[in-house]
């Protein structure tokens, strides 16, 4: 008898957008960005966002796509998908997902239930249009709510959530706050100005310098030839008075 194994595909599409909205695409990129940069020096941290999880092997109908996902002791490097099964059974450890208009309750439990059921042990969920933002964390084998999440300090990632009235701000170790692109570009044009004004006052302070440099060589110049003067004159005076000593006068007396 012969046996043959049917080649399972994973599709690297769910078919549904990124996001639906300026604000939700704007917030996923910014999540997945600052994360990013979290952890750019360790080559064991794999950030995605948008990327088909499959967690369990020969079911290409079980999947989902979290807006951000966050996996410790995976290494960086392209993936169409990510095979749970192929990444030594590892699931995100952190995942995010930013709701949109157009997400129903049901839907948004489904995929608590999803991230619950397959060992994602921080979970945070942020509504832009309310200004809400929900977390879970496993405890005990199950993902819980966090209350409060005002001021909350992620366990795996160190960040500290912020609900200010302008919406959600998410906060390194360091401090440092997570920034768009557009806020990471105002940051840079402003430092380089900073920078010009800057190298710009550093050249005005050297052609000040150079140009008292000038003046002091030229008073220094003014001074000696003073001196020279002087001492042609004492010079001058000490042969006269010579010539005077020769003739028996004192020079003194005159």
């Amino acid at each position: 008898m012969q046996v043959t194994t049917e080649e399972i595909i994973y599709p690297s599409s769910d078919g549904e957008p990124m996001a639906e909205s300026t604000i939700q695409y704007k917030l996923i990129v910014t999540i997945k960005e600052g994360c990013d940069s979290l952890f750019e020096d360790d080559p064991n941290v794999f950030v995605a966002a948008d990327l088909l999880w499959y967690p369990v092997e020969r079911r290409n109908d079980i999947s989902q796509a979290p807006d951000t996902m966050v996996i410790f002791g995976r290494p960086k490097g392209e993936r169409r998908s990510y095979l749970q099964f192929g990444e030594d059974n590892i699931p995100p450890q952190v995942v995010f997902e930013i709701r949109s208009h157009n997400d129903s309750n049901t839907k948004m439990h489904k995929k608590l239930s999803f991230y619950n059921r397959y060992g994602v042990e921080e979970y945070y969920l942020y509504d832009p249009e309310i200004n809400e933002l929900e977390g879970w964390q496993r405890i005990e084998g199950s993902l819980e709510p966090i209350e409060p999440m005002e001021g909350w300090i992620s366990p795996r990632l160190g960040v500290r959530f912020e609900l200010p009235e302008s919406g959600l701000e998410i906060y390194k170790p360091d401090g440092e706050k997570f920034l768009s692109y557009s806020e990471i570009n105002a940051e840079r044009l402003l430092e380089r100005r900073r920078a010009e004004q800057e190298f710009q006052r550093a050249e005005q302070a050297s052609q000040r310098a150079e140009q008292a440099s000038q003046r002091a060589e030229e008073a220094s110049q003014r001074a000696e030839e003073a001196s020279q003067r002087a001492e042609e004159e004492a010079q001058k005076a000490e042969r006269l008075a010579a010539k005077l000593r020769e003739l028996n006068i004192d020079p003194d007396s005159i």
